[in-house]
């Protein structure tokens, strides 16, 4: 989880790492990058993860696509942009106790539903 800079749109918050796609970019495409150039997180042509499923929350004229992957071997995430205050591996029972990105906590009941048959 990525906890998020306070110059930031909902910064302090919780969230995960991502950001905009650039032009012509898949959603999938943009979070494999995203998640790596906030997070240090592998990607998937480095067999780094496998993708398990993917979510969008509509919200009209915006949507956030999440992008549930499963590390291939463990890595430590490293702050690697201005926009983490810091990065953490956070147990899944946790995640409602923290002060949640609103994005986040509007999809964390189905998130939970998706990653239930991969726990």
């Amino acid at each position: 989880m990525q906890h998020r800079a306070l110059w930031s749109v909902e910064g302090g918050t919780w969230g995960f790492p991502g950001g905009a796609r650039d032009l012509g970019e898949s959603a999938l495409d943009a979070a494999v990058r995203e998640s790596w150039e906030e997070a240090g997180v592998p990607d998937s042509d480095a067999s780094g993860i496998e993708v398990l499923e993917t979510h969008v929350l509509d919200l009209g004229d915006w949507s956030y696509t999440t992008v549930i992957a499963r590390a291939v071997r463990h890595f430590e995430p490293v702050i690697s942009d201005p926009e983490s205050i810091e990065l953490a591996w956070v147990p899944i029972d946790e995640l409602p106790d923290l002060k949640l990105h609103s994005g986040v906590a509007a999809s964390l009941p189905e998130l939970l539903e998706l990653l239930r048959p991969h726990l």
